[in-house]
């Protein structure tokens, strides 16, 4: 967001809220809070886990908290924090509950993708700062609900893109915009994968460890199934938003970082379920197209289901100008190269990146965000990934799902990303809730 007024009017949802650009636009809170942050993590079963792992090493932070619906995910967790820092954190299974607590400064989310939007919103409202995994919501309609309660409730909220924390992909993007190859026109980004077939799930008992009830929240209630949890339901719509936003959203927001775009005026998508026929709805094999008003645009492709590298790596990023080309291998390095594909600069980090790592391809870098997240807290930093920009980068994978679910072009308001003239097209823009659970800002 550019600096234009020191309050300025976000409308989402028919709603007016008045947000401080202190808060939004350069992710700064101007608050007090004491020095010591204390984190309650939400979702510790994988990635969830892994981040809470690495806050222990964050100077002035304690994990006060842990939540998760699954017990064994829980107590794990627990136990290998206290073990890290040799303070036990207070087992909590509803976040409901969590938020109530009155020293809690903030929420961390790495439950499934349908539970981050309405945890962000829970958390805001609670007067609790969020650092949200990606995708930051389910569908489009749930992050512009996101941008509306950090607004009304002035808190901090940073999206888990790590790579607006590298310091070298921070100077590639500053390179991008000096004009080192020229004017950049279009960016294609991909990410590979050898994930196998998940097969036809069966009716089963929900084991004991799971509250299935608090797992669904406020997605329509579905039977369990013996092959939906911990990791498939990426692949179900109702829970899930397929490769495109699982992964796909890392390449998508540097590509939109260093274009230098908000909002596309025309998606389109294509791919399918070709690898294997199982339970999996989303697509392996996916291509979105987005254009842009400048002038500009970008594709993704993702492939679930063969892991045959582009460019070398399993995933990455090559921004074309008509100056030259820059090479993103998906970590902290990249390549300038002419426009006679003449090596003119290599920035190398020896950090090691890796693409089939589901819990975090860039483990030894990813502190770097976190890191930033607390000190925003503290008031010393501003947020690398506000909410907002969160938000419009996982709005192009959504719609390019939205393209791919209905087979057809979108076209798209650059304002703010809503779809033209198609009413089916933009019943996809939301979701139905489960009765009795109402999301609200």
């Amino acid at each position: 967001m550019q600096r234009r007024t020191f309050i300025r009017t976000a409308a989402v949802g028919g709603t007016s809220f008045l947000v401080s650009e202190n808060t939004l636009a350069n992710g700064l809170y101007t608050g007090s809070p004491n020095k010591k942050v204390v984190i309650g993590v939400m979702g510790v079963n994988s990635r969830g886990a892994f981040l809470a792992q690495k806050l222990t090493a964050v100077p002035d932070v304690e994990i006060g908290y842990i939540c998760d619906v699954d017990s064994v995910a829980l107590n794990k967790c627990i136990a290998d924090i206290e073990k890290l820092t040799g303070k036990k954190p207070q087992a909590i299974t509803d976040v409901r509950k969590l938020l109530e607590k009155k020293d809690l400064d903030a929420l961390v989310i790495a439950a499934p993708d349908h539970w981050h939007a309405p945890a962000t919103i829970l958390a805001c409202q609670a007067g609790k700062h969020v650092y949200v995994e990606k995708p930051c919501s389910h569908n489009p309609h749930e992050g512009e609900l996101a941008i509306a309660a950090a607004g009304k409730y002035n808190r901090l909220v940073q999206m888990g893109s790590q790579r607006r924390s590298f310091n070298n992909v921070q100077k590639m993007i500053k390179e991008l915009h000096d004009g080192v190859i020229g004017r950049a026109y279009f960016a294609r980004g991909w990410y590979t994968n050898n994930r196998k077939s998940i097969g036809y799930g069966k009716p089963a008992p929900v084991p004991a460890n799971l509250n299935y009830e608090l797992w669904q929240g406020y997605a329509p209630r579905r039977p369990y199934k013996d092959n939906l949890i911990h990791y498939n339901w990426h692949w179900h719509w109702n829970w899930g938003t397929g490769e495109a936003l699982n992964n796909g959203t890392h390449e998508i927001d540097v590509m939109r970082w260093g274009l230098g775009v908000d909002f596309p005026n025309r998606v389109t998508s294509s791919g399918g379920r070709f690898a294997f026929k199982d339970d999996w709805e989303t697509p392996d094999t996916q291509t979105i197209l987005v254009n842009f008003p400048n002038n500009t645009a970008l594709s993704w492709e993702g492939r679930s289901c063969n892991n045959y590298y582009s460019e070398g790596v399993g995933r990455g990023v090559v921004f074309y100008g008509d100056g030259g080309t820059i090479y993103y291998g998906g970590g902290n390095g990249y390549q300038v190269y002419d426009m006679d594909n003449k090596l003119v600069k290599e920035i190398k980090d020896e950090t090691p990146v890796d693409a089939s790592n589901k819990v975090s391809p860039t483990e030894l870098l990813d502190r770097v965000h976190l890191q930033n997240f607390v000190s925003a807290i503290q008031g010393s930093e501003q947020l690398n990934q506000t909410i907002i920009n969160g938000h419009k980068s996982t709005l192009i994978p959504q719609l390019g799902n939205i393209a791919q679910r209905t087979g057809r072009v979108l076209n798209c308001d650059a304002s703010n990303g809503h779809i033209l003239h198609d009413a089916d097209a933009m019943k996809l823009w939301t979701r139905d809730y489960e009765p009795g659970w109402n999301l609200k800002v």
